[in-house]
């Protein structure tokens, strides 16, 4: 038994127009996918009880809240490490955005937003003081192309 859930077109649409504009109202939505509003609100419900929609958010542009570098950092751990007590550790620092354990070499990817370079240079040599992690490897994000995770094809 398969935990997909099956999208019409509408569905998808819903969840475009919310991904382009979380404030978007459901009178908004109606709009543009040729419904009225009582069917998008029961339908984006259905999306959030269903667990498709797991939360809205807002997008921040960094640099104006002082953070100019963002950096993804490699990690590899001890052998005998516990990756969720090690990653648990990592994400408790406001700078860690996101911790990806990975397949293969390294463990893991840090994504981190730091103020400056020494900034960085004193975050990854926290990491590496830790017993589980055995080297890091620092790559700074020059520029950004994104494609939003859309349903189809994220």
């Amino acid at each position: 038994m398969s935990d997909r859930i099956q999208l019409d077109d509408v569905d998808h649409q819903i969840i475009g127009l919310l991904q382009e504009d979380a404030r978007r109202t459901i009178a908004d939505i109606a709009a543009r996918v040729s419904l009225s509003p009582a069917p998008v609100k029961r339908r984006v419900d259905r999306l959030e009880q269903l667990g498709v929609i797991t939360g809205y958010t807002v997008t921040l542009d960094h640099t104006k809240l002082g953070a100019e570098i963002e950096a993804f950092t490699e990690v590899t751990f001890d052998s005998n490490a516990d990756v969720d007590d090690v990653v648990a550790a990592m994400a408790q620092r406001p700078e860690v955005r996101e911790v990806f354990t990975t397949a293969g070499d390294p463990d893991a990817l840090v994504r981190i937003r730091v103020e400056n370079v020494a900034h960085l240079k004193r975050i990854v040599n926290e990491l590496r003081r830790s017993p589980s992690v055995t080297g890091t490897k620092s790559l700074i994000v020059l520029g950004r192309w994104g494609r939003s995770s859309r349903a189809r094809g994220a």
